[in-house]
């Protein structure tokens, strides 16, 4: 029998949602937050991480201030055939600039989140890779003209756990 747990409970939860906001957090400011001891965040954490809840930590950067100021998203209808989802999607994951592929049910088979340094360069990757392997039927690509709301993180539910976040936008 596994030791794992396949559900989070609330303490999880508002642990998960503390970080989700400041993943840089200090341990002893959400044992204060949350009225617990610092050991018991430290092993929750832990756990989270070792049942591959929690991924990982990263800084979230700002891709237009590195120059990454084209991005598109490419719908992408693909020839059926065997393993034709597994050729595609190796074929996609080597073009650069590519950060996001997500197989589809519906009109399209694939979605695919593209960025890039300008138009040219995107047109060029888009070309070279993906209309000349003929695992294509059809493509069509829509240019992000200006960006409303982006975020990575999953905020759980602030007012079911009981947290002011210090900040109202949980989404930068």
């Amino acid at each position: 029998m596994s030791s794992r747990r396949n559900f989070l409970d609330k303490l999880d939860q508002k642990i998960l949602t503390l970080l989700q906001i400041d993943s840089r957090i200090p341990v002893g400011e959400i044992a204060t937050k949350l009225n617990i001891s610092k050991s018991t965040v430290h092993y929750r954490i832990r756990r989270l991480e070792n049942e591959k809840i929690i991924k990982g930590y990263c800084a979230k950067v700002d891709l237009f201030k590195l120059s990454d100021d084209f991005q598109a998203i490419v719908f992408i209808r693909a020839k059926y055939g065997p393993k034709y989802s597994d050729k595609v999607s190796k074929l996609l994951s080597g073009i650069p600039g590519v950060w996001a592929i997500y197989n589809v049910l519906g009109e399209w088979d694939f979605v695919v989140l593209m960025r890039g340094e300008n138009r040219e360069e995107f047109v060029k990757e888009l070309e070279s890779k993906i209309e000349s392997s003929g695992l294509f039927e059809r493509t069509n690509t829509a240019v992000i003209a200006k960006i409303i709301k982006e975020t990575d993180k999953f905020v759980l539910s602030l007012k079911e756990n009981n947290i002011k976040s210090e900040s109202t936008d949980l989404e930068s």
